[in-house]
């Protein structure tokens, strides 16, 4: 960074001077060019008042000057640096002569064929129609500016040397808060660093509060998850090392068989659930969304359900809209249907209830409501349930084979199709939890 900071102040500064050099070099020149018209402006109206004796050649000229006289017809009469004027060139094409014969005076300026020096010239009509011109010669342009070379490369290494000592001042100040950032993000002051710095200091320092969150839950749901596989795996090798050493009565090895049976089975549910949350986190699983009836999902879910109320002596059923079609991944949304209907019954009471609603709130937006006469959830607890491995009665979460994720696994649905959660319970009367869509109408 610092590196390419001096390379770019230092072009910028060669840049700026020689930018600043030709700049100067044409403004100079357009007013030294002025200032030798006037001169000659001048000394051609003093000249022209005195015609007769510039002509006869007994005047004498300023040096470095040089007069012409042309009669009407552009033909020379007379040139102060020339013996024999009568053998140069006509000089009617010469725009001052032009200029003068037409206007009563006129100006010029050219560069000599080696384009090292630069005439200028000056001409009026004097009375008797002839034309009077004065001209000099002086640097060109480009000789000024070769003149000045030396002095241009002086300024460059000069202004080269300034802008590494700039820029290295200013890097350093520049890099420091970032710095400081790098060796203490928490403690960085913002109002230490430029101000242009603040946004990219507060998103950096939220990305890290988020990375370091995002660890220390990873971290706690590995260490949820290896102790919540530990549980039934250890009864699971329990139980059978009992068997297997014949320490247990042939009359009660169907009982120990069952209890295998039941710990394989919520081993089987624990680890189909995380892979359904590691599935879930994974952000390159893009959804595929379609369009299908809501209504005709829960029914499906219900139906699939009907055994396990069943077995708890539960009544579960579907109120609402017979039809709502929803965009959305039917395969999570089944999943989201499942876990907060088969949680609604894992923690009711005997002969209780739950309630599947689909509707449809103003502005076209699709809800899903389940609702139960269970245990109810505390208040206190409402903004934790939806945390991995959270139970609100671990007993009973053990004893009905509750995984605690399924509620986990309905926050990531809902949150992956940018719906909204709604929750209220009351312990003793039930819970009630709705999971609103986005609109389903289109513009």
């Amino acid at each position: 960074m610092k590196k390419k900071l001096l390379k770019q102040m230092i072009l910028i500064g060669i840049s700026t001077a020689v930018a600043a050099f030709l700049l100067c070099t044409g403004v100079f020149y357009e007013l030294f060019r002025q200032q030798i018209l006037e001169e000659l402006q001048g000394y051609g109206q003093v000249l022209s008042q005195s015609e007769n004796t510039v002509q006869s050649g007994n005047c004498v000229f300023q040096k470095g000057y040089r007069v012409t006289v042309v009669d009407s017809g552009g033909i020379v009469i007379y040139d102060s640096n020339v013996e024999d004027s009568a053998r140069m060139e006509n000089h009617s094409n010469r725009p001052e002569i032009r200029e003068a014969m037409k206007d009563g005076e006129g100006y010029d300026s050219r560069l000599s064929k080696t384009l090292d020096r630069s005439m200028f010239y000056y001409a009026v009509r004097m009375e008797n129609g002839s034309i009077m011109r004065v001209s000099k010669e002086s640097s060109s342009i480009w000789g000024m500016m070769f003149r000045a070379m030396p002095i241009c490369v002086v300024i460059c290494i000069m202004i080269c040397v300034t802008c590494v000592c700039l820029s290295k001042i200013l890097t350093d100040r520049l890099v420091e808060p970032i710095d400081r950032m790098a060796g203490d993000l928490q403690r960085l002051n913002t109002d230490d660093v430029y101000p242009e710095l603040v946004p990219f200091i507060t998103t950096i320092r939220k990305q890290h509060e988020n990375i370091m969150k995002s660890a220390l839950m990873r971290q706690q749901f590995t260490a949820n998850v290896s102790h919540e596989l530990k549980t039934p795996l250890t009864a699971i090798s329990g139980y059978a090392e009992l068997i297997e050493n014949g320490m247990i009565p042939a009359k009660d090895t169907a009982s120990y068989a069952a209890r295998i049976h039941t710990n394989a089975n919520r081993l089987l549910s624990l680890i189909n659930d995380i892979i359904k949350l590691s599935e879930l986190d994974d952000v390159e699983n893009e959804l595929k969304p379609e369009l299908f009836d809501l209504s005709g999902l829960a029914g499906k879910c219900i139906e699939g359900l009907q055994l396990t109320a069943q077995k708890r002596n539960v009544h579960i059923q579907f109120v609402g809209a017979s039809r709502c079609m929803l965009y959305a991944d039917s395969s999570m949304i089944e999943e989201l249907i499942y876990n907060l209907c088969d949680n609604a019954i894992r923690y009711n009471n005997p002969h209780g209830k739950v309630w599947v609603e689909i509707s449809v709130r103003p502005g076209g937006r699709p809800v899903l409501t389940v609702r139960d006469t269970g245990i109810g959830i505390p208040k206190e607890a409402l903004d934790h349930v939806f945390e991995r491995f959270y139970r609100v009665d671990k007993s009973r979460s053990k004893s009905t084979g509750g995984t605690g994720l399924g509620l986990a696994i309905v926050k990531h649905i809902v949150s992956r199709h940018n719906a909204e959660l709604e929750i209220s319970s009351e312990q003793g009367i039930g819970t009630r939890i709705s999971v609103i869509f986005p609109s389903q109408n289109k513009e």
